[in-house]
C-alpha cells in the first residue's frame, strides 16, 4: 500500500506543485516565484489539475474491471465522459476532441485523435504500478492511449512511463539500466529510443536535468510533445529514485508543461519513496472531492484490489468553476513584474 499511496500522493504534489509555472520558461518562473519550490497556487496551499484527476480516474477504471482490458477501457471512457461535461478548466485540445466523439457515439477505440501530446501519459504510471506481470501492461496502456489519442508516439511515450512505474513500486533500489532496457525491448519508436539514448549519456555523464533539457531544445521549458516530456521525466527520476524533493524540483524547475512534468516524476518518485519520502509541506494541498484523505483511501483499495471509491460528483462543476476562477486570478498576475 505504501507504493500505491506514494504514487497517487506523488502525483498530486508534483501536480499541484507545478501547476501555478505552468507555461512559464525558467527564468521567468524563478523571478515570479523565489524562494524555493513550496504549495503557492492559495497562499500557501495547492490545488489538482487534469493529471491527478486522470490518474484517479484511471485508478478507478482499474478496480471496476481488474484484468479484462475492454472493460477498462469502457470504464475510463465513461468517467472521461462525465469529467468532461463538468467543465473541467484545464484539458487539453486533442483530450477535448476525443471525448467530444466519444459523447457523439465513437467507441473507446476509435474516438482518439491524431495527437502526439501528454494525456495518455498522464495515465500511465497507475497502469504499470497495478501490473504484476510486465506482460499484461502494453494492452491496458493502448486501451488507454486509444481513447485520447491515436498517434503510435503517445502509445510509446505512455508505455515507457508505465514499464518504469512497475519497476518503481516492486525494486527498492532502481537502476537505470536495467529500466531503460525494459523500456527499449518494449518498443520500437526510433525518436524515442533516440531519446533514451540521450538519457542514459546523461545520466553516466551525472549531467543536471536542465542540461538534458538545453540538448533536447528545450531550454525554454519541456513542451507538450511526449517525447520532450518522457525523457526529461524518465532521467530527473533515475538520477535520484528515492529522492522525491529532488527529483520534483529538478523537473519542474525546467518549467513550460510542469504541472504535467511534475505529476509523472512526483509518480515515479512516490512510487520509489513511498508516502513516507514527500515533504509534508508539500501536502498541503486543499481540494474536493478528490482530497488529500480521499487519494489515500484509492490507494488503499488499489493494494486491497477493493471496489472502486465513491466520489461525491454533484460538487465537481463546484470545484470547477472555483479553479477556473483562481486560474484566471493566476494568469492576471502574470502579467504583472517582475519580468
Amino acid at each position: 500500500m505504501e507504493r500505491f499511496t506514494g504514487l497517487l500522493l506523488g502525483t498530486a504534489v508534483g501536480d499541484s506543485l507545478g501547476l501555478p509555472r505552468e507555461g512559464l520558461g525558467r527564468r521567468r518562473a524563478t523571478r515570479l516565484y523565489p524562494g524555493g519550490l513550496r504549495q503557492q497556487l492559495i497562499g500557501r496551499r495547492g490545488m489538482l489539475s487534469d493529471d491527478t484527476e486522470h490518474a484517479c480516474m484511471t485508478a478507478q477504471a482499474l478496480l471496476a474491471a481488474g484484468d479484462d482490458a475492454p472493460a477498462f477501457a469502457r470504464a475510463l471512457a465513461w468517467k472521461l465522459r462525465w469529467w468532461l461535461l463538468a467543465l473541467p478548466p484545464a484539458i487539453g485540445l486533442g483530450t477535448l476532441r476525443s471525448l467530444v466523439r466519444l459523447w457523439l457515439g465513437f467507441s473507446p477505440a476509435r474516438s482518439g485523435v491524431r495527437s502526439a501530446g501528454n494525456g495518455a501519459v498522464m495515465r500511465a504510471p497507475i497502469i504499470g504500478a497495478w501490473f504484476d506481470d510486465p506482460d499484461q501492461i502494453a494492452p491496458f496502456v493502448a486501451a488507454s492511449t486509444a481513447i485520447t489519442h491515436r498517434d503510435p508516439r503517445a502509445h510509446a511515450g505512455a508505455l515507457a512511463i508505465a514499464i518504469a512505474a512497475h519497476h518503481a513500486v516492486r525494486e527498492r533500489e532502481v537502476s537505470a539500466a536495467v529500466v531503460l532496457d525494459d523500456i527499449r525491448r518494449r518498443i520500437e519508436d526510433a525518436e524515442l529510443l533516440g531519446a533514451l539514448d540521450r538519457v542514459e549519456r546523461a545520466l553516466v555523464r551525472q549531467s543536471e536535468p536542465a542540461e538534458l533539457a538545453d540538448e533536447l531544445g528545450l531550454a525554454k521549458g519541456v513542451t507538450g510533445y511526449v517525447h520532450h516530456t518522457v525523457p526529461v521525466c524518465l532521467h530527473a527520476w533515475l538520477r535520484s529514485p528515492r529522492a522525491f524533493r529532488r527529483a520534483v524540483g529538478d523537473v519542474v524547475m525546467l518549467g513550460g508543461d510542469s504541472d504535467t512534468t511534475g505529476a509523472i516524476v512526483g509518480a515515479l518518485a512516490g512510487a520509489s519513496a513511498g508516502e513516507s519520502g514527500i515533504p509534508p509541506e508539500w501536502l498541503a494541498i486543499v481540494d474536493f472531492p478528490r482530497s488529500v484523505r480521499w487519494i489515500r483511501e484509492l490507494a488503499a483499495r488499489l493494494a486491497g484490489r477493493s471496489k472502486p471509491l465513491p466520489l461525491w460528483w454533484p460538487v465537481v462543476p463546484l470545484r470547477n468553476a472555483l479553479f477556473t476562477a483562481i486560474v484566471l486570478a493566476t494568469g492576471l498576475r502574470r502579467l504583472l513584474p517582475p519580468y
